[in-house]
């Protein structure tokens, strides 16, 4: 059986027949049953260039006269630009024109097709080299695609182009502000009643840095935030922190994505570190701040630890082995039901207590140490700890737990587990940014913006006679 593919052409009134395929079939196998992938490479690759060749034809033909007049136009002379498409490298023909001297024009000669293709690659097949670079490895990003589409690709590529994409989104974002409030409180009574609360929570986590050619450059943290809506529209954000200098409007654009109103109240949760307590900060009059219960327990949690293993020391009569657990329950039950100023009245009698045993032995000291930072730390977000057993007790979110499970797509997926890689701040950065946009399910609708005719669900393609 000899099966041939040809393709008919109508434009301008021709009529153009082009064989993209000859499949020879003899006996027949599970093997030979349709078509093969090298088969079906093949003829994706030559159906495009015949596509692409006359559609680059009647393109020229069509240029070819002046816009304003309507005279023909000299020819100068062709050259030859590259095309990289989901179906193949295109080589196509990009014929050159003297300028019409009815207008006046700054270059004497112009290339219609170098206008129109101001980027050499294709839309869609961007698309994709962002998308699953952001969820996997380079490398492997390269493999699958050439593995399942009719093109080479190579690891620097798809990383050069998933930047490129990146820099863009960047380019896009707007200016940082210190405030996002905008209105009085008159016109945030008229507004429309929101759709629901907004919970915010805000987290980090530490990847490996790399300076140029130094490899062992530290660590350095990236922030996650996720948005959680009772329509279960939810989104996430991040940014490295040392390197961004746009967290405020990131945010701000997340909770916007989500219908954020002036009358609508949020809650932001945090650990309260310096670096995310007043991010949240000026975004939304109705918005509420509180410390993560977590941080604090586990704090605290440590404290116990550190205390279990300590030798028991007795100086002058006094024996704190059993007073200082029992402190650290009370600080904890005084957190729990919001009561600040008890906490640290208590907080500071355990470190006087403690002040003696601390010169002692250094396991003491650590402890003295570690509780005097727990001190500053409360003591910091003193106005952000509520009654947390009173809100857990009407259903209300206490915890960044929800946040882990961005941390853990954002950041441990992609740039710590399993990847034995140190990244830039502004590689990590970049890619991180991707990785949001994805996650989100925001990068093709980018794209469909940036490309208006790119991803049709239907094409031009009309059901066979």
């Amino acid at each position: 059986m000899k099966i041939r593919v040809q393709v008919s052409i109508e434009y301008d009134g021709q009529h153009y027949i082009e064989e993209v395929a000859c499949l020879q079939r003899d006996e027949l196998h599970p093997e030979t049953l349709g078509l093969a992938l090298i088969e079906a490479k093949t003829l994706l690759t030559n159906l495009q260039q015949v596509v692409v060749t006359h559609q680059v034809t009647e393109y020229h033909q069509q240029h070819r006269y002046c816009d304003n007049c309507g005279a023909s136009r000299r020819r100068k002379g062709t050259n030859h630009l590259v095309y990289r498409t989901l179906f193949g490298t295109c080589e196509l023909k990009s014929e050159r024109f003297y300028t019409c001297g009815c207008q006046p024009h700054t270059t004497k000669s112009e290339s219609p097709l170098a206008q129109l293709l101001p980027e050499r690659t294709s839309p869609e097949l961007l698309y994709l080299q962002t998308k699953w670079a952001a969820l996997m490895s380079y490398e492997l990003t390269a493999s699958l695609l050439n593995d399942v589409l009719p093109i080479e690709l190579c690891n620097s590529t798809v990383r050069q182009n998933a930047y490129r994409i990146a820099e863009r989104l960047e380019n896009e974002l707007g200016d940082e502000q210190a405030m996002f409030i905008d209105g009085c409180p008159a016109q945030w009574a008229s507004l429309p009643r929101p759709d629901g609360r907004l919970t915010v929570g805000i987290d980090g986590g530490f990847i490996q840095a790399r300076d140029a050619d130094h490899r062992k450059a530290g660590w350095f943290e990236m922030i996650v935030g996720k948005s959680l809506s009772q329509e279960g529209n939810n989104k996430c954000f991040g940014y490295v922190t040392t390197y961004d200098v746009k967290p405020k409007r990131r945010l701000h654009e997340m909770l916007r994505s989500q219908g954020l109103q002036m009358n609508q109240d949020i809650t932001f949760l945090s650990d309260g570190g310096e670096n995310v307590r007043h991010l949240p900060l000026y975004l939304s009059p109705q918005a509420e701040h509180l410390l993560d219960w977590f941080h604090i327990t586990m704090r605290l949690t440590v404290m116990h630890q550190i205390f279990k293993g300590l030798p028991a020391l007795k100086i002058d009569d006094a024996e704190p082995t059993g007073a200082v657990a029992h402190e650290l329950d009370r600080i904890k039950w005084f957190l729990w039901h919001g009561n600040v100023y008890k906490a640290l009245e208590s907080i500071d009698d355990l470190l006087f207590d403690l002040e003696p045993f601390a010169d002692e032995h250094p396991g003491w000291m650590k402890l003295y140490r570690t509780l005097q930072e727990f001190a500053t730390y409360i003591r910091n977000n003193s106005n952000s700890i509520p009654n947390y057993g009173e809100r857990h007790r009407y259903g209300e979110i206490i915890s960044t737990a929800f946040v882990e499970s961005a941390v853990n797509q954002l950041i441990s997926k992609r740039f710590v587990k399993k990847q034995q890689m140190r990244w830039t701040k502004q590689g990590a950065h970049l890619l991180l940014q991707l990785r949001i946009q994805v996650i989100n399910d925001d990068l093709q609708a980018k794209f469909r913006h940036w490309y208006p005719h790119a991803f049709r669900k239907d094409g031009h393609i009309s059901a066979a006679a």
